[in-house]
């Protein structure tokens, strides 16, 4: 087992904040050291309360649905005896109302244009094992109630 750890620091300034005329905006702090702006989506709460340059929560969600369904691609591709040059996912994710209000996120497209080379070519069922097993295995996705689409696309040079 493992834990993974993250610093979100936000602060008020100088706003009233019971008048919800406050700034979304705040910081992710990661254990690399990495940092990024976060903020609350423009399409949850207006700008300039929320900031559309920032990552926001949604975003995230979609971004690390992504990253893990690739991270375990590449790795059973790889086990696999496939050469992957390059791996690009134009992900999107759907915020809709459940039956009580509430909104989720209920739906999750990865994209993805993967690029073999080499001398092993894979087959369209290979690339389509390989994606359902990276579905499998992902960490998050074993997690995530919502539906999942896998569009992906891919050539051999």
């Amino acid at each position: 087992m493992s834990n993974h750890g993250v610093v979100i620091e936000w602060q008020r300034g100088d706003a009233a904040f019971t008048d919800h005329r406050y700034s979304r905006r705040h910081r992710w702090r990661f254990d690399g050291g990495a940092e990024v702006a976060g903020s609350s989506s423009p399409h949850v709460v207006r700008a300039p309360y929320s900031d559309p340059a920032a990552v926001d929560p949604e975003e995230a969600f979609v971004a690390a649905l992504s990253s893990c369904h690739m991270l375990w691609f590449l790795d059973l591709a790889a086990r696999a005896g496939y050469v992957v040059d390059r791996y690009a996912d134009e992900a999107s994710g759907s915020l809709t109302k459940r039956a009580d209000g509430r909104s989720w996120m209920s739906r999750v497209v990865l994209s993805p244009r993967v690029t073999f080379t080499g001398a092993k070519a894979p087959t369209h069922a290979d690339v389509d094992r390989l994606h359902h097993e990276a579905h499998d295995e992902c960490f998050l996705a074993n997690a995530y109630k919502g539906e999942m689409e896998i569009r992906g696309t891919w050539s051999h040079a």
